[in-house]
Formats: C-alpha cells, structure tokens, sequence
C-alpha cells in the first residue's frame, strides 16, 4: 500500500509542476491549472501588475518550467557550474530572492512554487516601477528591469544588447496576445 500512495503522490506532484500543454494561450493555461489563475489574480490584486505582463515574462525566463536554471557549463567534460543562481519559475538569483524574502515576509516562500514565483514578479515589477519609473503595463520595459536589474536598466547597460532588446520585444508581443486572449475567454 506504501508503493501504491508513494506512487500516486509523485504523479500529482508530477502533474502540478509540469508545463502547460498549450504556453501560447493564457486562457488554455489557466483552464489547465486553475491554482496558475488564481494565485496570478492574488498577485495583480497586491502588487498591481497585470496578469499578462507577468506571465509573458515567466514564460520567457522559464517556459514555465518550475526547476529551470541556466545550463551547466563544462570545461572538456568536466562540469564547472552555472553561470548564475537563476532558479525556478521566475529564474530568480539567490540574492535577489532573499532581498524579496525579507521586504515582504515571506520567509517560507520557494522558487519552484508558482505561487511564491508569481508573487515575485508581481514585486519585482512594483519594485521597477516605484526605482524607475516604468509602467507596470510597460512589459518591454519591465523585462529589461527584470534582465539587468534595476540598477543596470538605470544605467542603461541593456543599449549595448540588441539581443536583449529583441527578446523584450518579444516578451511585449506575448504580454499583448496574453491580453487579448484574456479578453475573449471566461474563466
């Protein structure tokens, strides 16, 4: 019986934190996982941050994936480590995460959780827009805070990346289909 329980908890454990079947739509997502829709409300309700905006950023930092990290780098086959903390749905930096543990009180909060993710960005974006300036509306904008921080988009480092300025572009186009989708479905 102990295999048997063993088993299924994984299965749900394995359900609960695999990719949506279909990222491109925002209302096929939250159709598949309701506890994505509400804990996405529950942060536009604290922070302000438009729902859209938030998950066209995530899906670009992790597709969504709850243990996405950045890949390991090998010298020959010797593996040498990754080139950043970045970790979890929101590919969020050790550092980063602990400033955003100890300005909201979520000590408890975890990486790999969409909740606490979700949460995250929802600060990180008030966070941008109260240092910065930049509309929490402004999903190009915001994904460059979100790249170089903000301290490194008020230097303006991310004009000397026109790679990063075309992944915000893109990001901004799905921040915009996102809304339109959510616009035309009910949930």
């Amino acid at each position: 019986r102990f295999v048997v329980v063993a088993s299924l908890l994984a299965g749900l454990n394995a359900c609960s934190t695999r990719p949506p079947a279909q990222p491109e739509n925002l209302c096929q997502i939250f159709r598949e996982k309701p506890e994505w829709h509400k804990a996405a409300l529950k942060m536009n309700e604290k922070w302000g941050t438009p729902v859209h905006v938030v998950m066209a950023m995530m899906y670009q930092e992790s597709s969504f994936k709850h243990d996405a990290q950045p890949p390991m780098r090998y010298f020959l086959f010797i593996p040498i480590g990754r080139p950043s903390t970045a970790f979890g749905y929101a590919q969020v930096k050790d550092e980063t995460w602990a400033d955003y543990q100890r300005e909201t009180g979520n000590s408890w909060s975890d990486r790999d959780d969409f909740e606490d993710a979700i949460d995250f960005m929802g600060w990180y974006t008030w966070k941008a827009q109260k240092i910065n300036g930049v509309s929490k509306w402004d999903a190009y904008r915001q994904y460059l805070n979100y790249h170089e921080g903000w301290g490194g988009y008020r230097r303006g480092t991310y004009k000397n990346k026109a790679w990063l300025m075309r992944t915000s572009r893109k990001v901004e186009a799905r921040s915009q289909r996102y809304a339109s989708q959510m616009r035309r479905c009910s949930l």
